[in-house]
């Protein structure tokens, strides 16, 4: 919960100005801890109206954040995917802007599916990058990009992302839950807590103390099946789920996207993050993240959808 970050997270530097491009599920938590630290944060969305639209942001219609709403920026992170032919729209549009500020951290979201597939073994970010899925290979270009930019970057690979409101609950809710066992599958994680809390330690660690690796993994410390996820959020929800199904007979009748998070097996190290770098996790494990989620959807906070990375 906020509360948690809030208490755990040491604020911005004074006289900072976070500016967070593509605020949305996860941008939009990170604004959130940021304003209830007192920071100076704005936000950018693609139209007016928009929750925490502040400035708008629409590359495709060359529609950029005004020269106002930019002055003083010391801090950005970028949520923003690749566009369709896979070049970072931040970068096409607002480069000599970013380059013109007064940056002290450059922050870019990024996925861990740029590993690709490691047959279920662990992976750090001293590993190659070894993407197989075409939005993957677009991530890598992307995270190049920046890293030749000239700017403070700082490259956050996220696995799956969930949160209340965004997680196997509502899936469960919706009717859509499918109990696939394809043995040796884990997926990783991480809560949205833990996204802006990593944010909030890394900035830190960087303007206050000058550690800054280029790369971090930003993923909880269990790995685990699908179905486990499904059983505990179903145990929580007191209601029973399908039938279990394997990975064979279910295969067919599943999307290409749905197949596409099937082709991949690996589990992200934290170490990095945790260990090195000293980032303690609100949510270790999809148990602890999932009890949240569960809180919190009972009172009716959050809309109900679900994603993931």
């Amino acid at each position: 919960m906020i509360k948690d970050l809030v208490n755990q997270c040491e604020p911005l530097p004074s006289n900072s100005k976070l500016l967070i491009l593509g605020a949305g599920f996860s941008g939009q938590h990170v604004a959130n801890l940021a304003k209830q630290m007192g920071a100076n944060v704005i936000c950018s969305r693609r139209k007016e109206g928009t929750p925490g639209a502040d400035c708008i942001f629409d590359s495709t219609k060359q529609k950029i954040p005004s020269e106002k709403a930019l002055s003083e920026v010391t801090h950005v992170l970028s949520c923003i995917p690749p566009d369709a032919e896979g070049e970072d729209p931040v970068l096409i549009s607002l480069k000599k802007e970013l380059k013109n500020m007064p940056l002290q951290w450059v922050g870019y979201l990024s996925t861990t599916g740029v590993y690709g597939d490691c047959k279920g073994q662990w992976v750090t970010e001293s590993d190659l990058p070894k993407p197989q899925l075409a939005r993957s290979t677009r991530r890598l270009g992307c995270e190049q990009a920046w890293q030749t930019s000239g700017l403070p970057i700082q490259i956050l690979r996220l696995p799956g992302i969930y949160g209340p409101g965004r997680s196997a609950i509502e899936n469960i809710k919706a009717g859509k839950t499918k109990m696939i066992d394809k043995p040796g599958q884990v997926f990783s994680r991480i809560h949205i807590d833990d996204i802006a809390g990593a944010i909030f330690h890394l900035i830190n660690l960087s303007t206050k103390k000058n550690i800054k690796p280029t790369i971090v993994n930003v993923a909880d410390n269990l790995p685990s099946t699908n179905i486990e996820v499904m059983q505990y959020a179903a145990s929580l929800m007191n209601i029973s789920l399908p039938p279990i199904e394997p990975f064979q007979i279910a295969a067919p009748t599943m999307s290409s996207m749905a197949l596409s998070f099937w082709q991949e097996n690996r589990k992200v190290s934290n170490n990095k993050l945790c260990n090195e770098l000293g980032y303690r996790l609100i949510h270790s494990d999809y148990k602890s993240g999932l009890k949240d989620c569960w809180l919190q959807n009972k009172s009716n906070i959050f809309s109900n959808n679900y994603f993931m990375n």
